[in-house]
């Protein structure tokens, strides 16, 4: 986090943290940017703590059954969903603000992060409705039992209530992140976690003076963190102690609003499609029963504390693609995408392996079902093997989107996602093969994906994506 400063008409000497004040004259001075791992090490820290909520989480509603597991896993599923249009909005957010700090031009990267706010806060208030009404139809398209259903509808619901909370933090933490703050998300990262945590013992299973809720506490704890968690960024930024304050005003003009649209809905429309592949193999998945899709739901909680590394080194390139880019240093902009994809390759993979050699005991510690545990095992198996692929993919992905080249992402999850593992999988279902081969669509997925990104990123054709 960084401390209140007045803005000053020169760059300040970089003394390692994030850079408190920058120019805003018409000849504006590029700022000092942060490393790889400065960036990185942030964002992986909050996103293994978010992981490891996510696992103490699976864990308390394991207490319940495969189908309590079951039912949260169909929930958060179709929550990430509704958050596609943010997740839009803010793809175009982290071009725009990184270059914008890149240049020297605080006043627009300001400028830009609020109209984001104000564009994600009415987003999420105009889903809440539909997820809230519809939220049985929506659990229904899995084939999954009626107790399970009901609990799954019930936790939709409920999630749902959260949407604009949950908007702030996460329109506030990008835009920081992408001006090379990643500290700041980090301290709210882990407050919201905190409160996750302490709420979910409370009202899962009715501790602390509080009702036991199950599934639906769940919710109640992810959705009233979020709140907390919202608050407390929206106060500093709101009392100017971040390095984006509050800024100019007219944030809403219409060029503005025209460049996060065009960079950002490409990045929307893989996120519907990238969430929509998932229910389609999730789907698929539940032909087999409870305990494939409940085995899925705990695989990827597990495997996600490799994932989200690999998401960090995706923010830090993002950032620095999109920083080097604004200074007018396309080459600079390529030589931090490498790095972040071997720094992300070499980390998924030790993490993936300390995974793989510990499946068979965190399967167990999670739920007391044998075949449940069978399935897990199998799954961090595959998924665990392809740390390398997926590393590529998460910082690739990223420096694409840095440079706002969101458009070839969107073409790799429709050729990876639904065109190799969601076809394969239908056919292993349609020949009965065992659920195994349907876990084993994933490697085609990866390949596909990965390969599209390694040629794309090379070529070079990301550097003029946005025009100065």
């Amino acid at each position: 986090m960084t401390v209140k400063t007045p803005k000053v008409d020169t760059a300040p000497a970089y003394t390692g943290e994030a850079p408190r004040a920058i120019t805003t004259g018409p000849a504006p001075l590029a700022m000092p940017r942060l490393g790889i791992w400065e960036l990185a090490w942030p964002a992986i820290l909050t996103n293994l703590l978010q992981s490891m909520v996510g696992l103490v989480g699976i864990k308390m509603v394991g207490s319940l059954g495969a189908g309590a597991v079951a039912a949260v896993t169909t929930g958060n599923r179709i929550f990430f969903i509704l958050q596609a249009l943010l997740m839009a909005v803010t793809a175009g957010t982290t071009a725009l603000v990184a270059r914008a700090w890149g240049a020297g031009d605080r006043d627009e990267a300001e400028r830009v992060n609020r109209a984001s706010m104000w564009v994600c806060i009415s987003i999420s208030l105009v889903i809440t409705f539909p997820a809230v009404v519809f939220a049985d139809p929506l659990a229904r398209f899995f084939r999954l039992e009626e107790e399970t259903l009901l609990l799954a509808a019930t936790y939709i619901r409920w999630i749902s209530l959260f949407n604009a909370a949950f908007a702030i933090q996460f329109v506030l933490s990008v835009a920081l992140r992408a001006a090379g703050d990643t500290r700041t998300p980090l301290l709210i990262g882990a407050l919201t976690n905190i409160v996750n945590i302490t709420l979910l013992y409370a009202l899962v299973y009715g501790r602390m003076g509080f009702p036991a809720l199950g599934v639906a506490g769940a919710a109640i704890a992810g959705g009233a963190a979020f709140t907390i968690g919202s608050i407390a960024i929206v106060y500093l930024w709101l009392r100017g102690y971040l390095i984006l304050g509050v800024g100019p005003p007219r944030c809403l003009e219409r060029a503005r609003v025209i460049r996060l649209v065009n960079i950002g809905y490409p990045a929307g429309l893989e996120q519907v499609v990238w969430q929509g592949g998932f229910v389609a193999f999730l789907w698929i998945v539940s032909l087999y029963g409870t305990a494939p899709y409940a085995a899925y739901g705990i695989g990827v909680s597990i495997l996600s504390f490799s994932f989200l590394i690999g998401f960090g080194f995706s923010i830090a390139a993002s950032t620095l693609v999109g920083q080097h880019l604004g200074a007018g240093d396309p080459d600079g902009a390529m030589r931090s995408g490498w790095r972040a994809a071997g720094l992300s390759l070499v980390s998924m993979v030790v993490f993936g392996l300390a995974i793989i050699a510990g499946a068979w005991p965190l399967a167990r510690w999670i739920i007391d079902d044998p075949e449940v545990v069978r399935l897990t095992v199998v799954f961090i198996y595959v998924l665990g093997s392809l740390q390398p692929l997926m590393a590529m993919e998460f910082a690739l992905t990223g420096s694409l989107r840095g440079a706002g080249d969101t458009r070839f992402p969107l073409l790799t999850v429709l050729s990876g996602l639904v065109l190799v593992r969601c076809v394969l999988a239908g056919i292993f279902a349609w020949l009965h093969f065992s659920v195994e081969w349907i876990f084993y669509a994933l490697i085609g997925d990866y390949i596909v994906k990965t390969t599209m990104l390694t040629l794309r990123f090379r070529g070079g054709r990301w550097k003029t994506i946005i025009k100065s």
